[in-house]
């Protein structure tokens, strides 16, 4: 892309068209777009994951793990329209990274492997994208190493689909091997060549029975929208070829169809048919205006991504829906007016400096400081607010953060900012109970990739540790007892006497207080001074934890004329509270949550074992709503019990199953459980 480019609605009559690229873990995301930069001559060499030489994946911590860890953006131009690409994270602790991004998208790319195996993680995929009326193709990449027939791989990924998966091609097998294909549409017959254009044949005889067979299905879907095709199948009238690619490219916009195409990105197969497909079928940004109920306006475009440079400040990475932008624009955000600094192409972790930007064309604007993810920006006066709130995951995993030295805690605040601007599946907040920073996440890798980024990024070395839980304390049996503070050094003196009835509440009270004074023994005044006396004591009781449920009665005391005083009798109360409680029985608290486990029905039976093994209890399960082959399991579980709940959860379901946790009540807890949390409590406290 370069600063003379133009898209639709500019003199040249160019479209810019935004595809992005989703799919489950492992399917060949990156690869692809390496195939399609190579092929369209965007860069000179197609570069390997393994060989860390990929224009998508190359950051530190991408290259570290060998997975796609945030949304990478690069440009291609093919016959003669420009096309950026957002290459997405395909596990699902990252898959937030692009939610907002998706949502702009003329079309979408979903790779998949031809392994029945991925069906769960690709309806997780093929649901949001349903969901929101996003137009995708399937692209079966890896058609080289299918282990099964692709006649009978469609009907087994089906179920992961809502629209019907519309088959586009049929292989041509050689030896076991997929060496070609037959386009459907076209009629006509390919050969691979590695790492280049196709070659041209016949279609081979033994292949004609399928071909027609598999052509006569294409047809019947598309007719299931168009009463005219249907009409001409059952008269046995061949369709116009003109006629059959506009069904396709009108059902796809209409999100009727998801037409599956095959090929394999690591030996550059069936990549120039995928990109004829985005070309002559995939909307165009009016479609995509229309979509999201921007047809109407004269100037907007929308923030996919935001990013911290370490050079270059704040990006907004955005797409032009209307209008035209450019370096020193002033455009209205959602609360306040902005300045653009600076209109950049994105080509991985590069940001190289251009013209300004038309409808269509997705950019990188500069130091948008008051503009979020998600949100629209125009060069009108009125705000456009936001397309569509993109709902945010609850986290999954939790840690404690801080930092070796006191002195970078503000760093480490200002640098949490940041990465959770740039990822808001990413939560940070201070818990007052336990007087802990922690950072909350997808997963295991989502957190440890921020750790990584706090460092690499930032210079904040971050120590970590177990979240705390907030234990409780209460009491189980109740006494009355008196608590003097008296001191004389000399001048007024201090005194205050009181006797205090303390006694437990019922689950769920929390902590009662009430005054029982006859005769004037304890002066009115000094009520409150002996509540807060007990609060204070509250706040940690003799197992070293709030104590909760709890019911204090001041019944009787004595005071002095001149040495009483509001602290005095704050302290009494206080006495009174550190040699009663000790004797009332107590105990420790945990909080239960209730949980809800999404996760394949075949993995139901596993999470029932997992839930029993962390001394949960299940409720029940039932089908989750709209979703074929998944179940909902209603369980309760002790919160220490859920710190990595999610390990063992994903493990057990390839990486798909996932929970939301709310609290639900306390419950006492003895014996060696309670002994191991009051250890561990007093080794931190140490």
């Amino acid at each position: 892309m370069s600063d003379t480019v133009h898209t639709a609605g500019t003199p040249a009559g160019r479209q810019s068209r935004l595809i992005s690229l989703v799919g489950p873990y492992l399917s060949g995301k990156t690869t692809l777009l390496e195939a399609i930069l190579a092929r369209t001559g965007a860069i000179a060499r197609q570069g390997t994951i393994a060989g860390n030489s990929t224009i998508g994946d190359a950051s530190p911590e991408a290259r570290a793990h060998k997975m796609s860890v945030e949304m990478n953006v690069a440009s291609a131009e093919f016959m003669g329209d420009t096309y950026t690409f957002l290459d997405c994270p395909g596990s699902i602790e990252f898959q937030q990274d692009t939610a907002a991004a998706l949502l702009a998208s003329d079309a979408v790319v979903v790779v998949c492997e031809p392994d029945p195996k991925k069906v769960p993680a690709l309806q997780l995929i093929l649901r949001q994208l349903e969901d929101h009326g996003i137009p995708h193709f399937l692209f079966l990449n890896k058609i080289d190493k299918a282990e099964m027939r692709v006649r009978d791989l469609i009907p087994v990924l089906q179920p992961a689909s809502r629209l019907p998966l519309v088959l586009r091609q049929v292989p041509i097998w050689k030896d076991g091997i997929a060496t070609g294909f037959v386009d459907l549409a076209l009629e006509r017959a390919f050969v691979y060549r590695e790492h280049a254009e196709s070659e041209v044949i016949e279609i081979p005889k033994d292949l004609a029975d399928r071909k027609h067979e598999a052509r006569f299905q294409m047809l019947e879907k598309l007719a299931d929208y168009d009463d005219a095709l249907m009409e001409q199948l059952l008269a046995d009238i061949p369709p116009p070829r003109d006629k059959i690619f506009d069904d396709l490219k009108q059902e796809l916009k209409d999100g009727k169809i998801c037409p599956v195409l095959l090929g394999s990105a690591e030996n550059g197969n069936g990549i120039l048919r995928l990109m004829k497909a985005l070309r002559h079928e995939a909307p165009d940004v009016s479609t995509t205006a229309k979509r999201l109920g921007l047809d109407k306006v004269k100037s907007a475009a929308y923030v996919l991504k935001t990013l911290h440079t370490a050079h270059g400040g704040k990006q907004s990475v955005t797409r032009v829906i209307a209008g035209e932008f450019g370096d020193g624009t002033t455009v209205q955000g959602a609360h306040k007016e902005e300045r653009i600094a600076g209109v950049f192409m994105l080509k991985g972790q590069e940001a190289i400096k251009r013209g300004a930007a038309h409808a269509g064309e997705t950019v990188a604007f500069g130091r948008l400081e008051g503009v979020a993810t998600g949100e629209l920006i125009t060069t009108e006066k009125a705000a456009l607010g936001q397309i569509v709130r993109v709902s945010v995951p609850e986290p999954v995993m939790h840690i404690a953060i801080g930092v070796k030295e006191k002195k970078d805690e503000v760093k480490l605040t200002a640098a949490v900012h940041k990465i959770v601007e740039e990822d808001p599946s990413l939560r940070f907040t201070h818990e007052a109970e336990t007087a802990q920073m922690v950072l909350s996440g997808q997963g295991e890798m989502h957190l440890r990739v921020a750790q990584e980024r706090l460092m690499r990024k930032y210079g904040v070395l971050v120590e970590v540790k177990p979240r705390q839980v907030p234990y409780k304390e209460t009491i189980r049996k109740s006494i009355s007892l008196r608590g003097r503070h008296k001191k004389q050094s000399g001048g007024h003196g201090q005194f205050g006497d009181v006797v205090l009835e303390i006694k437990p509440l019922p689950r769920g009270e929390g902590f009662q207080f009430e005054e029982r004074i006859t005769g004037g023994v304890v002066p009115r005044n000094f009520f409150g001074s002996v509540e807060i006396g007990v609060s204070d004591y509250l706040k940690q009781g003799p197992l070293g934890f709030q104590v909760v449920d709890v019911h204090v009665a001041l019944t009787d005391g004595s005071y002095h004329s001149v040495d009483s005083s509001d602290m005095a009798f704050r302290q009494a109360g206080r006495l009174a509270m550190v040699e009663g409680m000790p004797q009332c029985s107590p105990v420790l608290l945990e909080p239960v949550m209730s949980v809800e486990i999404a996760v394949p029905s075949d993995a139901t039976a596993k999470i029932n074992s997992i839930i029993s093994g962390r001394r949960g209890q299940i409720l029940g399960f039932d089908g989750r709503p709209g979703w074929d082959g998944w179940d909902l399991v209603h369980a309760q579980l002790p919160e220490a019990e859920i710190q990595n709940l999610i390990i063992e959860l994903r493990s057990a379901t390839s990486g798909v199953g996932t929970f939301t946790a709310k609290f639900d009540h306390l419950a006492e807890i003895s014996g060696r459980i309670a002994d191991l949390v009051l250890a561990s409590h007093a080794k931190v406290a140490a």
